[in-house]
């Protein structure tokens, strides 16, 4: 049975008991891990505003490029340096936002999302006992590729679900939530053996898991109040020790009925 206040009990003691790691742990989730598609938006708007004397229109609020914007300032060039010298400077440009885009998606495949599952593992050994910092390492041993693997395809069947509708690819976020742990305690796995797993375990579980979720906002509320100490100091560290106990809790739940 789906017990929301067991779990979220067990994963209080178990922060408690580790605090100060799993506090340095949940940072690195949220500065490092969380914070890697923004930095990398960050850096394609430094190398456009570095042209600004050429291509003085910045990306829209929402860190896309507004193409619009992209088009007048075309217009502009070919009127001031001619033709030839536009499509030259507009080509470079692009070419540079694209690298920086490839480059930041290949940091995120092979370094961040493993790095992501050795943080998924050292929250979940913590339910046992105090887990080491060096826990974390378990996303690169012993088979990174697999949880590069892993990481990319989960990412890249949720893209394909947004493609085609909003709702399933919400729910397929409830439905691959678990491969991260499962890929870390089980590291012989191939990608497609862990997603298939969480799949599997999360059935029946998708409503509960959200309505967990849900649990926390007021958590989230006093994160913004405090501007974000209360975060540091308490809540994503437990909200990460929570997760990992929802993962600990249908793992077990999934090995009894099997």
């Amino acid at each position: 049975m789906f017990d929301r206040k067991r779990i979220k009990a067990n994963a209080k003691r178990a922060f408690k008991a580790n605090y100060w790691r799993c506090v340095i742990v949940a940072f690195i989730i949220v500065a490092v891990i969380g914070g890697g598609a923004s930095s990398g938006r960050s850096s394609v708007q430094h190398s456009v505003n570095e042209n600004e004397t050429i291509m003085p229109y910045d990306l829209d609020k929402n860190g896309t490029i507004d193409f619009d914007e992209l088009k007048a300032c075309f217009n502009d060039m070919v009127r001031e340096y001619g033709e030839a010298t536009a499509i030259t400077v507009a080509g470079t440009i692009l070419g540079i936002i694209g690298m920086v885009a490839t480059a930041g998606s290949l940091l995120t495949i092979l370094v961040i999302n493993p790095l992501s599952f050795g943080c998924s593992y050292f929250f979940s050994r913590n339910g046992d006992a105090p887990a080491e910092l060096g826990d974390i390492s378990r996303g690169f041993t012993p088979a990174w590729w697999n949880n590069v693997v892993t990481g990319f395809l989960s990412g890249l069947f949720l893209v394909l679900w947004a493609v085609l509708f909003f709702f399933p690819a919400f729910v397929k976020v409830y439905s691959y939530r678990l491969a991260p742990y499962i890929q870390a305690e089980h590291p012989e796995m191939h990608g497609t053996e862990a997603i298939t797993l969480s799949r599997r375990m999360m059935n029946g579980h998708k409503w509960d898991a959200f309505v967990f979720d849900l649990s926390f906002i007021g958590w989230y509320i006093l994160v913004g109040i405090t501007a974000g100490i209360a975060g540091v100091l308490w809540v994503h560290p437990y909200k990460a020790s929570a997760d990992a106990e929802l993962y600990r809790t249908l793992r077990d739940s999934y090995d009894a009925q099997a």
